[in-house]
């Protein structure tokens, strides 16, 4: 088949790949048939067949990979260990994988804070931190193999660290890229600054949607009421209650945002405490109401021990 008569579609991908080629190792620039069904399925049962998969190893290349999708007007999503159960990393245009490279960690503040690259794993997070008797506070059930970028951007938390210690409330700061390639990291100073010189419009606008929605009680009622609980479903609109700080508002934004809104290059954690004795017990009642009952009172001891 001429060039003339392929559909757009398959000459735009061409295209792109012919451009990602220039600056990125051909190797992992995916494109044949078995391989892409491989990367076809997450841990949910939907399945979607990318066009081409992307195994960036720096930031350089994710910048470069974001600006020539949106050259080409084609479509990514971002896929970290792929253990979600909702979909989130599966793709049938261009996926954008890591590789090895991005599980770099430092420790700081003595293990008050800590910063991770996207492709740590949950579970290795916490092993850097166990000398400081400190871990991060989400606690997904796939921490062994989930990485932070998934973490993050899923707002993964499990069971145990509830709506007090998810990413959300921990989060310190992060380094983030968007879909033109702007790099913001909110834990510099200068980058701030710099990114309010440059992208005005971006600030005035997330300044204005944070002060609407504390404008409109009702909505601000029942967004606190909706976030009270445990909720990682959909974006976290509690940061337009929470923060008037633009920057605030765009940092909690991002956490929950499944991809949407940035890349997260990089996320700097406020650590918890890993208590060192710990212990579980099974108690049984007979209905409900007791049961019910037997969780209030738990929850209201805890509640004044923390007081």
């Amino acid at each position: 088949m001429s060039n003339e008569n392929k559909p757009k579609r398959n000459l735009n991908y061409e295209a792109l790949r012919q451009q990602l080629a220039t600056r990125i190792n051909k190797q992992r620039i995916i494109t044949g048939e078995a391989e892409r069904l491989a990367y076809g399925t997450d841990a949910s049962f939907y399945r979607l067949i990318p066009q081409i998969v992307l195994r960036l190893k720096d930031l350089d290349e994710v910048v470069f990979a974001i600006q020539c999708c949106r050259e080409h007007l084609i479509p990514f999503t971002f896929r970290a260990a792929g253990t979600s159960l909702s979909g989130q990393a599966v793709s049938d245009s261009v996926l954008i994988a890591l590789t090895d490279d991005w599980r770099g960690h430092s420790i700081l503040d003595e293990g008050e804070k800590i910063r991770l690259q996207p492709g740590v794993i949950g579970a290795d997070a916490n092993k850097y931190l166990l000398p400081y008797q400190r871990k991060i506070g989400p606690d997904p059930a796939s921490i062994n193999t989930c990485k932070i970028g998934g973490i993050a951007a899923n707002n993964a938390s499990g069971m145990c660290c509830g709506t007090a210690q998810n990413s959300y409330k921990t989060v310190e700061c992060m380094k983030l890229v968007f879909s033109d390639g702007t790099i913001l990291d909110t834990g510099d100073k200068a980058s701030v600054d710099r990114f309010k010189t440059e992208r005005p419009e971006f600030i005035e606008g997330l300044t204005q949607l944070a002060q609407e929605t504390k404008a409109n009680q009702d909505l601000s009622d029942k967004i606190a009421h909706k976030y009270r609980l445990k909720n990682t479903t959909g974006y976290a609109l509690n940061a337009l209650v929470d923060y008037s700080d633009p920057i605030e508002v765009l940092e909690h934004l991002m956490i929950g945002s499944e991809g949407t809104l940035g890349f997260i290059a990089e996320i700097t954690y406020n650590t918890v405490v890993e208590h060192k004795y710990k212990a579980s017990t099974l108690l049984v009642f007979s209905d409900i109401e007791e049961a019910s009952k037997a969780v209030a009172t738990i929850a209201k001891t805890l509640w004044l021990r923390s007081k």
